[in-house]
């Protein structure tokens, strides 16, 4: 691994992640046919909230989706101090988050693009199978 890589901070590792992620949403949206900003903007909260992400982790680690370096940046994400508080949810919550995107950070900063579009696909999916889920009940 990158040495550089190795050094960064969680919530560096977060900052990047969160940006690496939401170009996946986004293009997922676009592929929907969603073209309305309102629309686009309110649908995405959807995958990328802190309680979205908060609630995928749970799900990686529940069907055992993260490799043990996956899981390691999860956690130093997770435990890292931010400085910034949460807006509309739980510090615990944010925190989980903010380890969720230190993964995909990781990821991208690393190279790991096949790896990166998977976990995203994957996530899509869960949220996507979510809502599906809790239109029909």
């Amino acid at each position: 691994m990158n040495e550089k890589i190795a050094d960064l901070n969680g919530i560096a590792l977060a900052y990047m992640g969160d940006a690496a992620y939401e170009v996946f949403v986004r293009a997922h949206l676009l592929n929907s046919g969603l073209t309305k900003p309102n629309k686009l903007h309110h649908r995405a909260t959807h995958f990328v909230s802190a309680k979205a992400q908060a609630w995928l982790i749970e799900e990686m680690q529940a069907a055992d989706q993260l490799t043990e370096e996956e899981l390691q940046f999860f956690k130093r994400g997770r435990n890292a101090k931010s400085h910034t508080t949460a807006k509309n949810t739980d510090v615990m919550t944010y925190r989980i988050s903010t380890g969720f995107e230190a993964v995909f950070g990781y990821l991208y900063l690393s190279g790991q693009n096949e790896r990166l579009r998977e976990l995203a696909e994957w996530c899509i999916e869960q949220v996507e199978r979510k809502q599906h889920e809790t239109k029909t009940k």
